[in-house]
């Protein structure tokens, strides 16, 4: 089965823009990828941020800000962000000016930045963090979204606006409060007092964003509250970086992470939900390109690959080649899950909930092949996985009764049923426990025949079933849409089952190389798939 593209022939001016690929059968195709982006950025943006340093070192002259361009076009950019601070320096000026004007009269977009990164008192924690307390810090802070308001109408925050600070100063202000309620109460009055409205002041009509980072398990212990920030920033961006979970300093998340986390920040912010945010450091080409997938694949309207300095060097090079051999394949992805509704198991994580010993559990369990429907609430659903984070909802115990009386499939964690042993008993036949025992990664060990048993519960208010190894993830789009992706570095098969199914139709393969072969027969659609490799199947009932 080919991938379906476009041939799309280079044309004068932005000859540079056309990248050849190899397909499956060893054809050359060359797709022109700013054509292609242009035609579809209602659709699906590409976008790149070049700092504060990569504006001083590589966009201060004309040849820089030209090979720039040059490789926006070649990679489907059509955004850039165009970074006024990070780590103390602040760019000039006029190299500002120019850059974002030169950009524009190319026909990409310009957006600003700023990284609050050594603003000023350094936090007693992490160094790159500041002190929020201390006034000259945020002081300093007012002055820098001034300057970035005076030159564009939009500027995003990278994710370091929170703090870990436990100076004197912090100690004395916080009160009988915890370090969670005294840093989310100072993070939201700072952004609105000293970011908001002061950069409002200088220029009305500016946009802001706050991109959220990816270790949502932890937001309110550094003062991201999700909720009140939500609302005060006019659009919120999400951190989709996963990387290689096995590299040994940037490792040990699961890829599907970047899917969970930002369906879950899609489901708060709604229409201000903007795109995902992912870089190249402890990647290979593989775990990059399935950032991107992830990031597309949860609806996001938007891709930024940070940063453009970075994806010159190390393996950023590599990692761009992969992506542009898959960005017409990620635009087709894009058109087929656009505001469609997803289907699953409920899996409510609610904003500021403790995770315990059970951190980012909801990543794991979705590459089980568990279809999850990230919510920040526990709500009536077919089917429900709930995990200790479900704690912070004051009527838990309720809800559980009454999902258990109606004999929905109930997925509970080993940690939340210790904690409600005195209070509501979990023996029933419509609950199964998840044993994570303290350690969400141990679930990516469990067996082929203990995930069957697993999924045939949970799955069947769907009228599904689905056979497959550990790091096979499944996700139901729309009514008649179905994914599947092997994260494995060994090929797979997979069935997948469906009462009544009638025929079944590829719609998108990853890689452009990927070795796919589909058979149906009866309701049984029978899969085998490459390493890392994922297929979108449309499927049609009787």
């Amino acid at each position: 089965m080919v991938l379906s593209c476009v041939l799309i022939n280079a044309f004068a001016g932005v000859a540079a823009a056309s990248v050849p690929y190899s397909g499956k059968e060893g054809d050359m195709e060359v797709i022109n990828l700013w054509k292609l982006a242009n035609e579809k950025r209602d659709i699906l943006r590409f976008s790149t941020l070049f700092t504060a340093q990569n504006v001083r070192d590589m966009l201060s002259d004309q040849p820089g800000i030209e090979k720039a361009i040059q490789w926006c076009k070649q990679t489907a950019v059509t955004h850039v962000y165009v970074e006024t601070f990070r780590s103390g320096y602040t760019a000039e000026r006029a190299a500002l000016e120019h850059a974002k004007k030169t950009f524009e009269d190319t026909g990409i977009d310009v957006s600003g930045c700023v990284t609050t990164t050594n603003v000023g008192k350094t936090s007693t924690g992490w160094k790159l963090i500041d002190c929020y307390t201390d006034i000259p810090t945020q002081e300093h802070l007012q002055e820098i979204f001034e300057f970035t308001a005076s030159i564009f109408d939009e500027i995003m925050i990278d994710d370091f606006l929170f703090t870990d600070c436990e100076c004197e100063e912090c100690r004395a202000a916080k009160k009988d409060k915890t370090w969670s309620e005294y840093r989310c109460d100072l993070m939201v009055q700072m952004s609105r007092e000293r970011i908001l409205k002061a950069a409002k002041a200088v220029n009305p009509d500016v946009k802001i964003i706050i991109k959220y980072p990816q270790w949502y398990d932890n937001f309110h212990n550094r003062g991201y509250e999700i909720v009140r920030q939500t609302l005060d920033f006019d659009k919120i961006w999400v951190g989709t970086e996963t990387r290689d979970p096995d590299d040994k300093r940037w490792g040990g998340k699961a890829q599907y992470l970047a899917y969970f986390i930002m369906r879950w920040l899609g489901v708060i912010g709604g229409g201000k939900t903007g795109g995902g945010w992912f870089d190249p450091y402890g990647t290979s080409p593989p775990t990059y390109a399935e950032q991107a997938r992830q990031t597309v694949l949860a609806d996001a309207k938007e891709s930024l690959l940070f940063c453009y300095g970075s994806l010159l060097k190390d393996t950023g090079p590599a990692n761009v080649a992969k992506l542009r051999t898959e960005i017409p394949a990620l635009f087709e992805l894009a058109e087929i899950v656009r505001e469609k509704p997803i289907k699953g198991i409920l899996a409510p994580k609610p904003p500021n909930s403790e995770p315990h010993n059970e951190q980012y559990v909801f990543d794991f369990v979705g590459m089980l092949g568990l279809p999850l429907v990230p919510s920040d609430e526990i709500t009536d659903a077919e089917a429900a996985f709930l995990s200790v984070h479900a704690l912070k909802d004051w009527e838990l115990i309720p809800k559980l009764k009454r999902m258990m009386s109606a004999g929905k499939p109930l997925l509970i964690t080993d940690g939340l049923r210790d904690r409600l042993k005195n209070e509501i008993s979990l023996e029933a036949d419509n609950v199964q426990i998840l044993e994570v025992g303290g350690d969400p990664k141990s679930l990516l060990e469990m067996d082929r025949t203990s995930l069957l048993n697993l999924r045939e519960k949970m799955l069947e208010p769907f009228g599904i079933a689905f056979d497959a190894p550990n790091k096979v993830a499944l996700y139901l789009i729309g009514d008649d849409c179905v994914v599947v992706e092997n994260f494995n570095d060994e090929d797979v098969d997979v069935q997948f089952r469906m009462s009544g199914l009638k025929d079944a139709a590829e719609l998108v393969t990853l890689p452009v190389n990927a070795k796919i072969d589909m058979q149906l027969k009866d309701n049984d659609l029978n899969l085998s798939l490459s390493p890392r490799s994922m297929i979108a199947i449309r499927i049609n009932a009787r």
